[in-house]
């Protein structure tokens, strides 16, 4: 394909509640859109994606306005210059920019998407999935109190949630965990959450959370600290799961020859996109490594993608694959995502099988930003 235009629509969506982790709360959901035009030979096609950074470098060295102005000035411009642009090679074209892996991300998935819409391909065929839904986990944000936190997970639970995730910090974690082990039972599938809020120090008070039968612990400590998650997988009985470290296929093979964790969390946009998200799938299944696919709050445009993602086979634990009504009032897709009987439909249209809402679209959008060849 050889694209023609591309446009970052900058949104501003409400959330339902609230949303707390150890790096803050949010009200709201600022992300952009991708959306470009291509001319392929099967005629001019649109295709979407959307950008996972957060507003400000908390979860990573990426924010969103520095994504967008990422971007405006190196991303569109070497894919301007392509002549036979696929999915395939975004990641060859943009290998001399270095990081930025949700800024690439998100461009690389609007060209996937005009890709397989072109060649009228799902997203679940192009992969190779045949699961017709994928189980679909929750996660719920730190409380300011217990007994919010025990009504919430018990409307998770009593909706069909197949496996509930706690955020956790310090100061908020072992009284939580607790209760709602004690209030729901050992059934209840249940993890935990640190986004990197401890340290090794930390490890005799991690320790207390082996009593409570946890799926696993995520991300514990600091994103580079691979010896030192090696370490207190050593110490802990609860399964250790990397999220942040993991950000390619390199990073994965050296968790795994480090013996760092047993679980990997794969999140397209921190790795890079939908396709070096397969490659680190495939690494892990070689090695014998548990994935599950994580959430950064996605529109139905991703989280459409991230259910046929999960639908692989490596995918063996449930994913933070929510209903859009569990972060929005409304979604910007004209069929949003809903979750039933705990699990999510795998979307079988062309691309990643939504419709993008122009008038929700509209409604969110504080800012555009059109690129074309003659002005990058």
């Amino acid at each position: 394909m050889k694209l023609t235009q591309m446009w970052l629509h900058q949104l501003e969506m409400p959330l339902v509640a609230p949303f707390t982790t150890s790096f803050g709360t949010s009200q709201t959901k600022h992300t952009y859109v991708v959306e470009l035009r291509a001319e392929t030979s099967a005629g001019p096609v649109t295709g979407w994606g959307e950008c996972v950074a957060m507003e400000a470098p908390l979860y990573s060295a990426e924010y969103l306005h520095g994504a967008a102005e990422v971007t405006r000035r190196w991303i569109a411009p070497a894919l301007f210059d392509q002549p036979h642009l696929s999915a395939e090679s975004v990641a060859h074209h943009l290998d001399h920019l270095i990081g930025h892996p949700m800024a690439k991300a998100a461009v690389e998935m609007a060209v996937l998407d005009a890709q397989l819409r072109a060649a009228q391909t799902s997203f679940a065929d192009y992969l190779g999935v045949t699961a017709s839904t994928v189980p679909s986990g929750v996660s719920v944000g730190i409380h300011d109190d217990v007994p919010s936190l025990l009504r919430a997970v018990g409307g998770y639970v009593e909706a069909g949630y197949a496996r509930i995730k706690l955020k956790i910090k310090p100061g908020a974690d072992t009284e939580p965990v607790a209760a709602v082990r004690a209030e729901f039972g050992d059934e209840l599938p249940f993890q935990v959450d640190a986004n990197a809020a401890y340290t090794l120090v930390d490890a005799n008070h991690l320790q207390r959370l082996d009593e409570h039968n946890l799926l696993l612990i995520e991300q514990p400590l600091g994103e580079d600290d691979l010896r030192q998650h090696a370490e207190l997988a050593s110490l802990m009985r609860t399964p250790m799961c990397l999220d942040e470290s993991i950000h390619s296929v390199k990073a994965a093979a050296d968790a795994i020859a480090l013996r760092a964790a047993s679980v990997v969390n794969i999140k397209p946009g921190r790795v890079g996109g939908y396709l070096q998200a397969r490659a680190i799938h495939d690494v892990c299944r070689a090695h014998g490594l548990a994935v599950w696919c994580g959430g950064m709050l996605e529109t139905g445009i991703g989280r459409a993608a991230n259910a046929a993602l999960a639908g692989l086979p490596g995918f063996t634990l449930t994913g933070d694959i929510s209903g859009a009504d569990r972060f929005y009032a409304e979604d910007i897709v004209t069929e949003p995502m809903r979750m039933h009987d705990g699990v999510v439909d795998v979307p079988t249209g062309p691309g990643f099988g939504v419709e993008v809402d122009r008038d929700l679209l509209a409604r969110f959008t504080t800012d555009v930003l059109t690129l074309t060849p003659e002005h990058t």
